[in-house]
């Protein structure tokens, strides 16, 4: 008997359990996303008017994926319906480039080993990672209004000189688009924000104005002479001295920021030469991520919230996830932990107007248990929204199945898990069989499993549609005892 037969005679038009990731997976994103929730939803997701931290623990396949997707989804109703009040999202979930630049910056001694690399990873490096992502989504709506996507509709011209030289900073620092060069993206931002540059050459200027004074003079004056005399030289090297002296200022500078920012790229010349554009009293006093330390960070995460304020986003919410996925990473928990514990900071995750909400592989809830009392009062976690496990119940993923199927159904058709199996299987029985299953990935995996074994087992001429309890049984056995095998040979690796 074939599948789609099968599933075609209990009133479901395609296979509603052949994806299991949330990500490429059409029947979630199409259908299930805006109503098949987690019983922890309203906890996780929270109040979008006043975004909160939460840290979700969560095994793989329990649905931490797909809490993104649908986060980043509400937000985008939230902010279509509140225009003047929207939420600023930043998905950081790929730390792959950002661990590549890192390791980059490392000693040939310390880059050879991934625990070495993480190990010396700071809180100030997740936060210029953050603001990397966030202004190159905030500069590629500029730049590019018809592509705005996620972001949405800005007008850049709101923000005052002030602002427009904030944004311009954090663009020279961050903005890590390779759609098109460094320079023309500046460039492109400060048309758009109406920022002049001209009274930051007035040093260049001077020094060419006093280099064709002194050389007109000596022509008109016909002393071709003095041109073998020292004093038309040190006039003009006079006349360049203040620009000297500043490009030095800048050059020097500029040097620590591109080594202190260590997972962003960034080279000392053309950084050197964008900072050029501000004069100094434009530069005196602002941030630079120049030292190894979280303050610079703070206040160009302020001045990031505050451009974003004025340009209509009241708050910014930041998603944390995939963290078992970067290659120096590889799904150990140790290094998960280096990675992601400098993140756990109660002045970071309660920084103001910001939420984050972290979703986390359930191998790391076994370290907190056994942290000092420093790391606690350090991470404040029983302020943070904490959901230790993201568990389901046998009644939640059967009413999952069951919205699966629906959103697959044919027209006019309401299938139900239960029209599957035979009046052997007790309803009982079918939910604590699901509850054993724990999480939506093997749930997914499991039914299909069952579905193709039903079907394997009976022809086009003799079908049988209803599973039997012992089909049910043999394949949840089977499955559970593949499912451990394969855990023991990931806890072995």
């Amino acid at each position: 008997m074939r599948l789609q037969q099968f599933l075609e005679h209990h009133g479901v038009a395609n296979n509603p359990f052949a994806e299991e990731d949330a990500q490429t997976d059409p029947v979630f994103k199409d259908f299930c996303i805006g109503n098949t929730y987690h019983p922890t939803w309203d906890k996780i997701y929270g109040d979008p008017r006043d975004p909160a931290t939460s840290i979700v623990f969560g095994e793989k396949g329990a649905g931490k994926t797909a809490l993104r997707l649908q986060i980043v989804r509400h937000v985008q109703q939230f902010n279509a319906e509140h225009a003047t009040q929207r939420l600023f999202v930043i998905e950081y979930d790929d730390f792959n480039p950002f661990l590549d630049r890192f390791r980059d910056k490392l000693s040939r001694f310390r880059a050879r080993n991934n625990d070495r690399v993480l190990a010396e990873w700071r809180l100030w490096d997740h936060m210029d990672a953050i603001l990397s992502l966030g202004v190159t989504q905030l500069v590629d709506a500029i730049v590019k209004p018809d592509k705005a996507g996620p972001v949405g509709a800005i007008e850049p011209s709101k923000l005052d000189r002030n602002q427009a030289r904030d944004l311009l900073l954090l663009t020279a620092l961050y903005d890590q688009s390779l759609a098109e060069s460094f320079r023309q993206r500046w460039q492109r931002v400060r048309r758009a924000v109406r920022f002049y540059t001209w009274r930051s050459r007035w040093s260049a200027w001077l020094g060419v104005l006093l280099t064709i004074v002194t050389l007109g003079l000596i022509g008109y004056q016909q002393k071709w002479d003095a041109l073998f005399t020292p004093w038309p030289y040190l006039i003009i090297a006079a006349a360049w001295l203040p620009w000297l002296a500043r490009t030095a200022r800048l050059w020097w500078r500029c040097r620590g920021i591109v080594r202190q920012l260590r997972v962003v790229l960034r080279e000392v010349t053309p950084l050197r030469q964008l900072l050029g554009n501000f004069t100094a009293d434009q530069l005196a006093g602002q941030p630079l991520p120049d030292k190894d330390r979280t303050d610079d960070r703070f206040e160009l995460l302020a001045k990031f919230q505050a451009v974003l304020n004025s340009l209509g986003f009241a708050g910014v919410l930041v998603i944390v996830d995939r963290l078992d996925e970067p290659h120096l990473v590889n799904g150990s928990p140790e290094q998960m932990r280096a990675l992601i514990w400098p993140m756990l900071d109660n002045k970071f995750l309660k920084h103001p107007g910001i939420g984050f909400k972290l979703l986390l592989p359930v191998e790391l809830s076994q370290y907190i248990a056994r942290e000092d009392r420093e790391f606690y009062q350090r991470a404040r976690l029983d302020k943070q929204n904490m959901i230790p496990s993201l568990e389901w119940t046998g009644e939640a993923l059967y009413d999952v199945a069951n919205a699966r199927l629906r959103a697959c159904a044919a027209s006019g058709k309401t299938p139900s898990v239960r029209t599957f199996f035979d009046d052997t299987l007790s309803d009982r029985r079918l939910i604590d069989g699901f509850r054993a299953l724990r999480v939506p990935r093997h749930l997914f995996r499991f039914l299909y499993r069952v579905f193709v074994s039903h079907a394997n087992t009976h022809t086009d001429e003799n079908p049988v549609w209803q599973i039997s309890a012992g089909t049910f049984e043999s394949q949840l056995a089977l499955y559970q005892r593949d499912q451990d095998a394969f855990d023991r040979g990931l806890g072995a690796g």
